[in-house]
Parts: C-alpha cells; sequence; structure tokens
C-alpha cells in the first residue's frame, strides 16, 4: 500500500527487453535499507525491486503492466515518480493507493492559477464514472483531490485538479505537457462500492 505522497523523482536509466521488460531507475533513496522484493510505486505502478546498485533499482514489468499502464511508453531519460511502500504507523499524508492502475489517461489542459497550476484530465468512461468533486485520485502516483468533473459527450470525463507549487517541483507534473497520458488509480472506496452497487 501507499499514501500517493511522492518522495523522489527518479529517472529511466536502462530499458532491457526481454521475455519481460526491466527497467533500471537511478534514485536518491538509500538503496542499502530497500530490499530485493520490496515494492516502489513508480508512477503510480506497483513494481517489485529485483536488483540494484548504488544509486539505481530494477524492477520487471510484464506485458499486462506494460499495456495496462503508460510504462511501455517509457525511455531513458523519462522521470518516474517514486513512493516506498507505506510502513505501519507512519503518517498518512494523502489517502490509501494500491499501486494497482485502473486505466491511462492524458493531460487535457494546463494554466497558471494565482502561484498554482489548474490541470485538467481526459479519463476513460469506466474511471469516469467513479469520479466525484472532493472525491480523491491518483495520478502518476500523485494522490491528488479531484476539483470538477465533467462527462463528455464521447463517453470520457474530464476532470480538475490544482497542483501547488511544492508538487509541480517535486514530481512530473512540472514536466507534463498537453496530449502526455498518465496512469490513473481510482479512489479503493469507490472501486469496492462500485462492485457491490453492481451486483443490486
Amino acid at each position: 500500500m501507499f499514501t500517493g505522497i511522492v518522495t523522489d523523482l527518479g529517472e529511466v536509466r536502462a530499458i532491457e527487453r526481454q521475455g519481460d521488460t526491466r527497467f533500471v531507475i537511478a534514485t536518491s533513496y538509500p538503496v542499502a535499507e530497500i530490499a530485493i522484493g520490496a515494492s516502489i510505486a513508480c508512477s503510480g505502478a506497483c513494481l517489485t525491486v529485483v536488483e540494484k546498485g548504488e544509486d539505481w533499482l530494477a524492477f520487471d514489468a510484464s506485458a499486462e503492466t506494460l499495456s495496462k499502464t503508460t510504462l511501455g511508453r517509457w525511455s531513458i531519460g523519462d522521470r518516474v515518480n517514486l513512493e516506498r511502500a507505506l510502513a505501519l504507523g507512519a503518517e498518512l499524508g494523502g489517502h490509501l493507493v494500491s499501486g494497482h492502475v485502473d486505466a491511462t489517461g492524458s493531460v487535457e489542459d494546463i494554466s497558471s492559477e494565482g502561484d498554482s497550476w489548474r490541470f485538467r484530465f481526459r479519463a476513460p468512461a469506466d474511471v469516469g464514472r467513479l469520479l466525484a468533486p472532493k472525491g480523491s485520485i491518483t495520478v502518476d502516483g500523485v494522490s491528488l483531490t479531484v476539483n470538477e468533473v465533467e462527462d463528455q459527450a464521447d463517453g470520457s470525463t474530464l476532470f480538475g485538479v490544482n497542483i501547488i507549487p511544492h508538487t509541480f517541483e517535486v514530481t512530473t507534473f512540472g514536466i507534463l505537457k498537453s496530449g502526455v497520458a498518465v496512469n490513473l488509480e481510482i479512489d479503493l472506496i469507490a472501486r469496492y462500492l462500485a462492485r457491490i452497487v453492481a451486483k443490486i
């Protein structure tokens, strides 16, 4: 489990495509303290550490993960939001995040709003129907509060969030552009509530 509070901005150092795809990600984490087999959220996708070096961690991603997330579009040099797994008793600063990406969306537009930025994203219908104003959403591993939700004629949903300067500086939000794909994870409560309601 994670909280959606990014604690490092990593960089893709190498990509090895074999049976699965191995990503080597440079990090400023104290790598010696991170065990092989540990879970790290990489731009919202929970991946397992399979190898490590002095300043890098390696992760294997299956074809399923590549097809359901933005990881299949990563290139060497891309920046990655990183978060270590939540420890019991640790501060829960965001919301409960599983690291299981529900779908990919895209950046619709970005505008400045005071010292902050307003981002609008387009989500597919199966994710959009579970969004609500003042609810939680995880975008590329970042826990955010939804400001507004607008259902579109094509079935997609536009939703807006505010990004404060700190978040803009320490995550990939500072380099996002219109049209870029992002990983989306809906709130856990909304996911299970939708499942229960569907069975009634």
